[in-house]
């Protein structure tokens, strides 16, 4: 059973999501939060795997939010809402450790699916939203880049060119296929990079591949 928390400060777009929850026996909401400060709060009182962050809300916003949760011990992994598929604000929430993000327009299905591959480890950006969001909000930072090219070193031949694919938007099927590779073993490769990078998930280790160049 994947346990959600849903946090919006809009009590209609809570309610939708809960209802939408609800509808998925293998999901199950454990709290609503209207804000950030209440999120972290309801995460340390209940077990939660997956928080839908909206960006935009008063007290602590999404962005300080995702930081906040993602430091917690088991810590939920993160998908960040919000109305524009372009919010000036998601940049920064990945950064933070966001999973990655969701448009509040986003089909029923989709939004449960997506659910369902955060909580498995894996980022729910679509392909085509990766390299958008990448490009469009990636600010180039020099010692960032030294860190990233200092890391990259410590990286094989083989586990570079999965980093390639995976800042390319590639799934972990995807990059399989295209390197003749087992799943698993692409798993053990990624998991390998987000260590060396260190980093907390894909999206994160895309961008680090960015400021490589």
């Amino acid at each position: 059973m994947i346990r959600v928390l849903v946090v919006d400060d809009d009590a209609f777009v809570r309610a939708g999501l809960t209802d939408l929850i609800a509808t998925d026996d293998g999901l199950q909401l454990v709290a609503e939060a209207a804000n950030g400060r209440e999120a972290v709060e309801a995460a340390r009182r209940h077990r939660t795997d997956v928080a839908l962050v909206d960006i935009r809300m008063p007290v602590m916003d999404g962005i300080a939010a995702t930081g906040a949760l993602r430091k917690l011990p088991d810590a939920p992994a993160v998908a960040v809402l919000t109305t524009f598929d372009l919010d000036e604000y998601v940049y920064g929430a990945l950064e933070a450790g966001a999973a990655g993000f969701l448009l509040k327009d986003t089909p029923p299905e989709e939004i449960l699916r997506a659910v369902r591959i955060i909580a498995g480890g894996a980022a729910l950006l679509s392909p085509t939203v990766t390299r958008t969001v990448i490009s469009r909000f990636h600010r180039p930072d020099t010692a960032r880049a030294q860190a990233a090219r200092a890391a990259a070193a410590r990286l094989t031949p083989r586990e570079r060119q999965v980093l390639a694919a995976l800042a390319d938007g590639m799934t972990n099927a995807d990059i399989g296929r295209l390197l003749h590779l087992r799943e698993s073993t692409v798993k053990a490769h990624v998991s390998r990079i987000l260590t060396e990078l260190g980093v907390t998930n894909r999206v994160q280790a895309a961008m680090a591949a960015r400021d490589l160049g």
